[in-house]
């Protein structure tokens, strides 16, 4: 398996984390607080878009999505059991089997593949939802990546894509804080020079062909040991973007 955006180090590093994804307390833990703000923008925007109940038992049941980047699943199972038929991406393989015995051992039916979203594109397979959320910042080649990610939606579908804005303040939290001081996640998980810009994000978006319809920040309460939706995007931010029908 080849890809020209491919960083062959960032999946070396995540490979070597592989067995405590699903470890709360672990390398993880952050991702796994930060998740419920995830799972909760793109249900409620894909059934804006989709014409679909939030509130229902399994709201995006039918709709095909794809993870690009998957990791250990955290984000592909909350997906799947809202009902939709999740396929999961990674380059690094110990991720995959991770993710496949986790999801096994919850009972998830989750096509996990050790596949890029290019080589997926090329076999011409398209999506309801594509995500690509914390790994814009960890390819080597954005615009190419984010090109393939574009072609994988389907006519009428979404794309979500989560990541770091490059901010002096970003660079203060999200790496001296967040990797040095408070130890949340590894050192060197993250380059701030790889950080993007939401302007940045946008143009590439839509120089693929797709209309970003929403930006939103994502904060950290620390009374609260929490992370919510926030109009601050000077560090994290999430946003969507539509392709037409």
């Amino acid at each position: 398996m080849t890809s020209a955006s491919i960083d062959r180090d960032e999946v070396a590093r995540f490979d070597a984390l592989a067995a405590r994804w699903w470890d709360p307390r672990g390398p993880m833990a952050v991702l796994h607080k930060f998740n419920p703000v995830r799972v909760g923008y793109i249900r409620d925007e894909v059934c804006r878009v989709f014409g679909r109940d939030p509130t229902a038992p399994f709201p995006l049941e039918g709709l095909s999505v794809v993870d690009i980047g998957c990791g250990g699943g955290v984000l592909s199972e909350p997906l799947a059991r809202l009902g939709a038929r999740v396929t999961g991406l990674d380059p690094a393989s110990a991720n995959i089997a991770a993710a496949r015995a986790h999801a096994e051992g919850e009972g998830l039916d989750i096509d996990y593949r050790d596949e890029t979203i290019e080589a997926v594109v090329a076999g011409g397979a398209r999506f309801d939802v594509v995500l690509a959320m914390e790994v814009v910042e960890h390819v080597s080649d954005r615009a190419g990546f984010l090109r393939a990610a574009c072609t994988a939606v389907k006519p009428g579908g979404l794309l979500f894509a989560a990541t770091i804005n490059r901010t002096m303040r970003s660079f203060a939290l999200a790496i001296v804080g967040a990797e040095y001081v408070l130890r949340w996640l590894p050192r060197g998980t993250h380059d701030w020079e790889k950080f993007v810009t939401p302007a940045e994000l946008t143009a590439d978006i839509e120089a693929g062909g797709l209309t970003v319809t929403d930006t939103t920040g994502v904060v950290y309460n620390p009374l609260g040991d929490s992370w919510r939706a926030s109009r601050d995007t000077g560090v994290n931010y999430m946003l969507a973007a539509h392709c037409p029908a």
